[in-house]
Order: structure tokens, then C-alpha cells, then sequence
């Protein structure tokens, strides 16, 4: 063989190694935060204690929400159902908290009526209450967030973000839970949960 030759496909294989080598590599998460957040108890829609505890271990969603909301909840919500079918058509694990933020009028029963109106699947997402209006506020500012009766209404000021939790409980992401980047939450759910 001659020695241009060789030079040739010793090129190709190099090439075809760094191919291989670069193809292998995991993703790589790019988070936003760090925050840790508290503990945390609360009853479902179905009554069921919930807890922090419950979740660690994998990575999981949250958002801020209320039954009589008369704005941003209900596309979220919707939002945040089409999200639901999407991790599960893709086999991504995951769980998804639903915070109420008016807890005195969102009893279990109420939620459990408000979740089926989007088809919700409650094996991976629970909509939680039972908690005081105090320990929701407490709950919202670790997620750097209000939870706050909007004076003169009978409506809450909230987040309208979808929060990413790591599997250590840490609130690592924020996205738009209005105009959702589906693909992007999908992508870091996947690498999160490998």
C-alpha cells in the first residue's frame, strides 16, 4: 500500500472514531437554578397524602394553580395536560404537582373535578391542597414565586411557569407555561431521568 493511501485510511478511521466518540456523548443538562425546596405536605384530589419525600428520585414538574381562576390557569392547565401526553408517548418518567394556591376553596373533590375536565391521567400528576395559606406562600417562595390573594378579587396572583425539580428536590428550570417549549421540557426530563 502506499504511503498517501495509508495516510488516507488512517484519516478515515481517526475520523470515524471522533464520529463514534462524539455520538456517545451524553447530553449534558443546562439548568437555571439551584434552589432547594422545603418540605412539604399536602393531600391530592384524591385525598392521598403527598408529600417532598414522595418525589425524590427522579425528576419531576410543578406549577401554581387555582380552580376559579378566570385568566392564566385554564390554558396552563390544558398546557400542562398536552405536556403529559407527550412525556408519556415518548417513555420519559415523570410526575407532575399541580400547587393549588387557593387551598380554602380547593378542596380535593373540587380539584378532582377541575382535573378531569382536562382529562388528566393521575398516575403521574397530582393536584395538590391541604396545605394553609401560610404554608402555600411559604411553598411559592421557594420557587421565587408569590402565591398572593389579588386585594379587592377573589382571584390569586401565581407564577405561570412550569418548574423542572431534580431528583435530590433541588428547582433547577423555569418555563413558559403559556407558550410551552415542549421538546426542550422533554429533552431535559430525558436526561434528568437517564
Amino acid at each position: 500500500m502506499k504511503a498517501s493511501n495509508k495516510v488516507k485510511l488512517y484519516a478515515i478511521i481517526m475520523s470515524c472514531l471522533l464520529l463514534l466518540v462524539s455520538c456517545s456523548e451524553k447530553p449534558i443538562f443546562q439548568g437555571e437554578y439551584e434552589w432547594e425546596l422545603q418540605n412539604f405536605s399536602a393531600v391530592n384530589q384524591a385525598n392521598e397524602e403527598v408529600s417532598r419525600e414522595d418525589l425524590i428520585g427522579k425528576a419531576w414538574l410543578a406549577n401554581f394553580v387555582f380552580t376559579q381562576c378566570t385568566t392564566v390557569c385554564p390554558p396552563m392547565t390544558a398546557n400542562m395536560a398536552k405536556l403529559q401526553k407527550k412525556l408519556k408517548e415518548e417513555k420519559v418518567k415523570f410526575n407532575i404537582i399541580s400547587f393549588s394556591v387557593d387551598p380554602e376553596r380547593d378542596k380535593s373533590e373540587i380539584l378532582k373535578e377541575y382535573g378531569d375536565r382536562y382529562e388528566a391521567d393521575y398516575s403521574t400528576w397530582n393536584f395538590l391542597t391541604g396545605y394553609s395559606e401560610d404554608e402555600i406562600k411559604a411553598i411559592a417562595k421557594n420557587f421565587k414565586t408569590l402565591a398572593e390573594k389579588e386585594e379587592g378579587t377573589d382571584q390569586f396572583i401565581h407564577s405561570t411557569k412550569i418548574f423542572l425539580i431534580n431528583g435530590e428536590g433541588k428547582i433547577v428550570k423555569g418555563y413558559n407555561g403559556i407558550d410551552v417549549p415542549y421538546d426542550e421540557i422533554i429533552s431535559d426530563m430525558e436526561i434528568l431521568n437517564d
